[in-house]
């Protein structure tokens, strides 16, 4: 290798490099159109869902959560004291949402949007109401999640906000109880749980219900959209149901990390 281009800061590659030969697409999602019925899964199905606490060893707390082709890791840090701020009694929560440039089909920005941003608060919303923020004064808890890969941004809200709950756990900060969350979109006069991306596209409206279902109490909604009555209220009961399946995953991650 030529001396003169030879950068020491940087990981260089082998002097000989070959272009990946990718397999051809073979899944049946892409393949799906507007008013066709839905494809490897009935309306009432979310998609699979894998979760693994305490990923992160340099974290307070930490979580990793894969749904099909969403994947999503959370970092928390702290309680740690509140620098150069006024004192006040309840800590303090951030949430930070970054996506990876190559968690989309066409490469992100390293910089924070617009996107970003909502995302991060609705998750802030769906978690504030399960933490004892009065335990820990003048305190800030940081939490940052990376958007590996995604496949909608309600889909990501609601991967989101499970890791969140999790990590928080993780962490063992004092929470009131766990946050689940599951969306909906209501899709040909259908309620279709968990739409990915390009079903949420085609829906009329779609909505992020967040709960604990320990104490069968909503933390936050999400919606978006045109959606009548009645449909939002098809979707907060299925939304409701599914966030039960949920809750009883993210228990036994918890429980299966312990033993």
């Amino acid at each position: 290798m030529n001396q003169a281009v030879f950068d020491r800061r940087r990981v260089n590659g082998p002097e000989e490099s070959f272009p990946p030969v990718f397999d051809e697409i073979t899944n049946d999602l892409t393949s799906w159109s507007i008013g066709m019925p839905r494809k490897a899964r009935s309306p009432s199905d979310i998609r699979p869902i894998f979760l693994q606490p305490g990923l992160i060893n340099q974290a307070s707390g930490s979580a990793y959560v894969e749904t099909d082709r969403t994947k999503i890791a959370c970092a928390i840090y702290g309680p740690r004291q509140s620098k150069g701020a006024a004192f006040h009694e309840k800590g303090r929560l951030n949430v930070e949402v970054k996506f990876t440039p190559y968690s989309c089909q066409n490469r992100r920005a390293p910089m924070r949007d617009a996107e970003d941003r909502s995302i991060a608060m609705a998750v802030h919303q769906a978690i504030i109401s399960s933490v004892r923020l009065e335990t820990f004064p003048k305190s800030t808890i940081d939490i940052f999640i990376t958007i590996i890969e995604t496949d909608g941004i309600e889909g990501c809200v609601a991967a989101g906000s499970v890791a969140a709950s999790t990590a928080l756990a993780d962490a063992g900060v004092e929470i009131i109880g766990l946050v689940t969350s599951c969306s909906a979109g209501i899709v040909q006069s259908e309620v279709w749980l968990d739409p990915s991306h390009k079903e949420a596209r085609s829906s009329t409206g779609t909505l992020v219900f967040s709960c604990m279902p320990a104490l069968t109490t909503v933390t936050n909604v999400w919606q978006t959209g045109r959606m009548s009555s009645a449909e939002v209220l098809a979707c907060l009961d299925a939304c409701q149901s599914r966030c039960n399946d949920i809750h009883g995953v993210v228990a036994q991650s918890m429980l299966a990390k312990e033993i």
